[in-house]
């Protein structure tokens, strides 16, 4: 019986473990990943930084837009 909760508990974490390794290598690029918000997949030279560049500049673009339609909305309520 303890062989059996001691064979048990290693899979669970090696399933644990797994799925973490997984979503590390989706953080880097690793494993595809579907991109259904992002606008275009990453170049095949892009690394990571570049990555995160241009996901920070589409958010930052993203926001104005958002700021700036705000903006507009309250004018035209006044």
């Amino acid at each position: 019986m303890k062989g059996l909760f001691g064979v048990v508990s290693l899979l669970v974490a090696l399933v644990i473990v797994g799925f973490v390794a997984v979503k590390q290598l989706r953080a880097v690029g690793h494993v595809s990943v579907e991109r259904s918000g992002v606008d275009a997949p990453a170049a095949p030279g892009e690394t990571v930084r570049e990555q995160s560049q241009r996901l920070q500049d589409k958010v930052r673009s993203d926001v104005v837009k958002a700021l700036e339609q705000g903006a507009r909305k309250d004018e035209v309520d006044k």
